[in-house]
């Protein structure tokens, strides 16, 4: 179980390992920040391959990174990329704090997050047959700044969430994933791509009278199921 700031809007703890050595990225205000990708285990086989920024402050100067098992928590930031004539939303967890723990937790993968939604939520059916809602949600940081962030409804949850609007405030929990997908375009041609988003598990709607409307993922095997492969 995960100790976390009852104020804080944006969390999240990730266990797993570095699939290569962080390599520079850029610098701000004198200080060196690195990137790198991590792999976090699912409950099934797959992995969830995700990217991470770091100061260089963080990094060991005595220890394997790639090979020692290994705890990041931090925030999920999100920036715009210009990729060919359009904007890109790219995601990568900042760490704030890095450690090798001992032994692993239960839950390699914990988000929580509290923002608005700032676009109209799309509800649909995956070609499993799963309901899913699709959820942008805008998270604020210091210095008025804002962090755009996907988020997935499943089954109940889907459901409960498609009828939301822009500016209604959620509590969520979940994880961070990777999924790799097809893209076809217009003239037939495919493509490769990874989209990153929050699998929710729970979405709680915040009211201006502080009452809370909960709806679980773990209410139904189904969507659990969904959430962990």
């Amino acid at each position: 179980m995960h100790i976390l700031e009852a104020t804080n809007d944006n969390v999240i703890v990730l266990e797993g390992y570095f699939v290569q050595p962080p390599e520079f990225s850029h610098e701000l205000f004198g200080e060196e920040f690195y990137s790198g990708i991590f792999s976090v285990d699912r409950l099934s086989e797959s992995k969830d391959l995700l990217n991470i920024t770091m100061s260089k402050k963080l990094l060991p100067e005595n220890v394997d990174i790639v090979n020692t098992y290994t705890r990041i928590t931090g925030q999920l930031r999100s920036y715009n990329k210009v990729v060919g004539a359009k904007n890109k939303l790219l995601l990568s967890v900042f760490t704030r704090h890095l450690s090798f723990p001992a032994e692993k937790a239960e839950e390699p993968n914990f988000i929580t997050l509290t923002g608005y939604i700032c676009k109209e939520p799309i509800y649909r059916m995956t070609p499993f047959g799963r309901e899913i809602t699709d959820l942008l949600v805008a998270v604020n940081r210091q210095f008025n700044k804002t962090d755009y962030i996907p988020v997935i409804a499943w089954g109940r949850t889907a459901k409960y969430t498609e009828s939301m609007t822009v500016g209604d405030l959620l509590k969520i929990t979940g994880r961070l994933q990777s999924r790799s997908y097809t893209k076809t375009y217009g003239d037939g041609s495919t493509e490769e791509k990874v989209a990153y988003e929050v699998s929710s598990s729970t979405i709680t709607k915040v009211s201006p009278v502080n009452d809370l409307s909960t709806v679980s993922q773990e209410d139904s095997q189904i969507d659990k199921n969904a959430h962990n492969s």
